[in-house]
């Protein structure tokens, strides 16, 4: 959520942070600020709003330091304002902090600092920091042990990054929220997350719990809360800079809808082999799941969806399955020796489904995380790891990664099937798995023939969007609908295709649009309930590889013929531009859909 840039040994690290700052313009935030460290001073400049608002106005007589700290903020404690943006400061100003997180007892530390004479200026959980650690200084404490006591005061999440007035250095601490480190020659680069300075660097350090930096030019420094020195691997970033921007485009939401076949070709690629016909996932070795009786899921939001469609997938195959949101789970897990738990996570820093991971291995069972970023919190702490292989997703509403969450699931659950007692194998393998290999070309193909532009125009102006879809159409009706509300701001409901007659029908009146998803297998109850949503009025758009199918549609978004199976993701590319264009006509922002942001830290 919110977003964390600092850097140290630049040669110009204004102009750095600020780059930092819009690189990470989709985690979503509503302030932003600066510090600058030229050497004597501290220049700290901030205000509520975006950051074009920043570098339009006061920043422009920023000191050119080598040093500097930035954030954006989503709003926790404290509205969006001027004062309640980072970075805050010490009460003589020579304390700057940037924090994301929750400071769990910061009201406690607050009185305590209040009564010890020291003046709030904001609402904010993170002001208490620059307090606390100026009191140490003030007690005879150097810089770094001042840092260091602070922290150990605080309870709760937090990334943090701080500056001293006078010294060219940034000192940082993690505790359950994600900070990772780069490096180039003499600079280091301390964020939230990698985008924020992959121009300048690919060369990654990924912290831990508990970790402390210290960082200045030519030098770094990690250690836990003792002074202990700790050793970090360094790893290389594979994402090339060129992926996280727009190029020609006019948003990043459409780049990453139509780059679905390239990183739908990266997840599959040697993981399949049609002919033989076998799932090969590197890291899974035959037998590896033959203790598993029980698949649990995860997950929130889009991953949640995408987790419903690979448990679809089990349950065909006469797998226990279940799948919970990440946010509701209670870590109950009736046979830990035999349950599998499978979190599901775009960022791999999801601090709901980091929970649920928690307690699951809390309560004995084993855990896998399927996610996008290497290095991830939720990839170390798993006890296994199967990345989706999408690349970096910049725009807020995911797209190209529920694709590939989709495929990675259906990929694991042919492999769970040749393992687990009891489960039932496709006898439909080999055509299955040509039928994948081919996907990212009928996606493509959707790309380029899709209507969904003239749709949006005929529908933009109604009440309410239904989708319905029956199977495992129903999670991409899900979906579909999540995407609509995302960024239309307009209400969408998606339904199992046989409840709309059982309540939601009461909400249909005529001209609503109907979204009724047909795959060729599972198809008459979706034929059902459309027929019946048309009798009161709705117009309905249907999805399907065979027009002879929805003759009786008053719309339809055509897709190619593939298995069953797979129907529902080249269904989910058309959805995905009907929200897109319909969010354009609107004139909404896209990217950066209002109350929303791109990696929830905070549960």
């Amino acid at each position: 959520m919110c977003g964390i840039i600092a850097c140290v040994g630049s040669d110009d690290a204004a102009d750095t942070v600020l780059t930092g700052l819009e690189n990470l313009e989709y985690r979503g935030y509503d302030s932003a600020g600066v510090a600058i460290q030229n050497g004597t001073d501290l220049v700290v400049r901030k205000r509520a709003g975006k950051i074009s608002e920043l570098t339009g106005g006061f920043v422009r007589d920023l000191p050119e330091g080598v040093s500097g700290i930035g954030h954006t903020r989503w709003s926790t404690h404290g509205p969006p304002t001027d004062e309640n943006a980072h970075p805050h400061t010490s009460a003589s100003g020579a304390v700057a902090v940037v924090h994301n997180g929750i400071i769990s007892n910061y009201e406690a530390l607050r009185s305590e600092l209040e009564t010890a004479g020291y003046a709030f200026e904001s609402d904010t959980d993170t002001e208490v920091i620059p307090h606390l650690v100026e009191q140490y200084l003030t007690q005879g404490l150097d810089s770094d042990e001042a840092f260091r006591r602070a922290i150990d005061r605080l309870e709760g999440s937090y990334a943090i990054a701080m500056m001293i007035e006078g010294e060219n250095v940034v000192r940082a601490a993690r505790q359950g929220s994600p900070l990772v480190v780069g490096l180039h020659d003499d600079a280091y680069y301390l964020a939230s997350d990698v985008p924020a300075f992959l121009e300048f660097t690919d060369e990654v350090i990924y912290l831990e719990d508990g970790d402390i930096v210290t960082a200045e030019s030519g030098s770094i420094s990690i250690t836990n809360l003792a002074g202990d020195p700790i050793s970090r691997e360094v790893d290389v970033v594979d994402w090339d800079p060129e992926e996280t921007g727009k190029g020609e485009y006019d948003h990043y939401m459409l780049k990453e809808i139509e780059s679905q076949p390239e990183s739908l070709s990266n997840t599959i690629r040697g993981r399949i082999d049609p002919d033989e016909p076998a799932v090969r996932l590197e890291g899974f070795p035959a037998g590896c799941f033959e203790d598993v009786s029980e698949v649990h899921f995860v997950a929130c939001g889009t991953s949640y969806h995408a987790s419903l469609y690979g448990a679809r997938l089990l349950d065909e195959a006469n797998v226990r399955v279940r799948t919970s949101r990440a946010s509701e789970f209670t870590g109950r897990v009736p046979d830990p020796e035999g349950t599998l738990v499978v979190a599901v996570t775009q960022s791999g820093e999801t601090a709901d489904t980091l929970g649920a991971l928690r307690a699951a291995w809390s309560a004995g069972a084993d855990t896998l995380a399927v996610t996008n970023v290497v290095g991830s919190t939720m990839a170390r702490e798993a006890d296994d790891v199967l990345y989706i292989r999408a690349g970096p997703e910049i725009g807020v509403a995911a797209t190209k990664t529920f694709s590939s969450q989709v495929v990675t699931l259906a990929l694991l659950a042919e492999r769970l099937t040749e393992d687990i007692d009891g489960a039932i194998r496709r006898d439909d393998l080999g055509s299955y798995l040509r039928h994948l290999s081919v996907l990212p070309d009928q996606i493509e193909e959707v790309i380029r023939t899709s209507r969904a532009e003239a749709l949006s125009t005929k529908y933009e102006d109604r009440n309410a969007y239904f989708f319905i879809g029956h199977a495992l159409q129903h999670p991409v009706a899900l979906e579909g609908a999540l995407k609509f509300k995302e960024i239309t701001y307009e209400h969408a409901e998606g339904f199992a295709s046989g409840e709309l007659k059982h309540g939601p029908l009461a909400l249909v009146t005529p001209g609503t649009p109907v979204f009724a998803l047909f795959d060729g297998k599972h198809d008459e109850k979706t034929h059902t309930n459309a027929k019946e949503a048309q009798a009161r009025g709705a117009e309905i758009i249907a999805i399907t590889a065979s027009e002879r199918t929805a003759e009786f549609a008053d719309d339809v978004l055509v897709i190619p013929d593939t298995h069953p199976d797979l129907s529902g993701l080249l269904a989910n590319i058309q959805l995905q531009f009907v929200s897109y264009y319909t969010a354009r006509r609107l004139g909404r922002p896209i990217d950066k859909p209002r109350n929303l942001a791109k990696s929830v830290t905070v549960e």
